[in-house]
């Protein structure tokens, strides 16, 4: 059942990557403005832009362009850039491995901050303490990440001094340096996927545990927390995982307003400074990972379901 799951995706993988990118590559190519002039400047002339259209190929129709595009990512090659003529590879891959180093700190706090409180909601419902995470999380919800951010960088770095304001990450930075630098971002993100989670987690949750075989476990004299951890929680989570798998690829391609807030050099910045200069292949190439994360998550949130609950594996 779940290597037939993991063959459809990934057959339908393959498609939709396709789809997206011939939908990233030609609105990309119609954005208004001279991506010639825009490199080499006001100043540059007439023949000058021209030379580099022919260059890069922008001479040639999109279609064509886009079809000789496909055939290099095939072969392992996603082109250049075209502003930097630089391989598109290299141009994203210090920004990727910031937003990726950003991505696993946020997620490595969001885990047990979800399952913690979820778990204390759902077992302490409608007592303070339910109440409590309930505020928190419908504020969480209310405020936009920017303002968050905002707040987070007002409070603890300008207030108290616990952390920098600015998350300005250097090549040859140790970990824990990198985890100091990027402790606001970090939670910034957690925070923002954290608030759904626990609420769909939480209710979930309290389905289960007034569920007949959770109650029979219960009177069998089952103690408290293996009748949470063991029989109520994986039934439960499966929901909340579906919303994590579309937090990944919150994290991965849509940190766009956390990282310009913090000024964090990853993808999200740079995938936007591609879009204005319309530098297509990197723009391909971002949008792509981004695609592929998204894919990737949804089918191991799926796999993750299935293995925590073995009644999915029969339907």
């Amino acid at each position: 059942m779940i290597l037939r799951l993991i063959a459809q995706r990934l057959a339908a993988a393959v498609a939709t990557l396709l789809v997206v990118s011939a939908l990233v590559f030609f609105f990309t190519s119609v954005l208004p403005g001279d991506i010639a002039e825009r490199v080499l400047g006001h100043e540059s002339t007439a023949q000058q832009r021209e030379l580099f259209r022919e260059r890069m190929h922008l001479d040639r129709p999109v279609y064509d362009r886009y079809a000789s595009w496909v055939g290099g990512v095939f072969r392992g090659d996603f082109g250049r850039s075209l502003v930097s003529d630089e391989t598109v590879t290299s141009t994203i891959a210090s920004s990727a491995r910031n937003t990726l180093f950003l991505s696993l700190f946020a997620f490595a706090l969001y885990l047990p901050v979800t399952l913690v409180l979820a778990t204390l909601g759902a077992l302490f419902r409608g007592k303070p303490i339910d109440s409590l995470i309930s505020v928190i999380t419908l504020v969480g919800l209310s405020i936009p990440d920017f303002v968050l951010g905002t707040l987070l960088i007002f409070g603890f770095a300008v207030k108290l001094s616990l952390a920098p304001a600015l998350s300005i990450v250097n090549p040859g930075d140790g970990f824990f340096t990198r985890l100091h630098e990027t402790v606001l971002p970090a939670v910034t993100l957690m925070v923002a996927m954290a608030v759904y989670a626990i609420r769909m987690l939480r209710d979930n949750l309290i389905d289960v545990l007034d569920s007949e075989y959770v109650r029979m476990a219960t009177l069998k004299g089952v103690p408290r927390w293996r009748v949470v951890f063991r029989h109520a929680l994986p039934n439960a989570i499966g929901p909340a995982l579906n919303v994590t798998a579309l937090n990944l690829t919150y994290l991965i391609g849509g940190v766009v307003v956390v990282e310009t807030v913090f000024s964090y050099p990853g993808l999200g910045k740079m995938l936007v400074d591609s879009i204005s200069v319309r530098d297509v292949p990197v723009v391909e190439a971002a949008a792509l990972l981004a695609s592929g994360v998204y894919i990737l998550a949804n089918l191991a949130a799926d796999v993750l379901a299935m293995l925590a609950n073995p009644r999915l594996r029969t339907t």
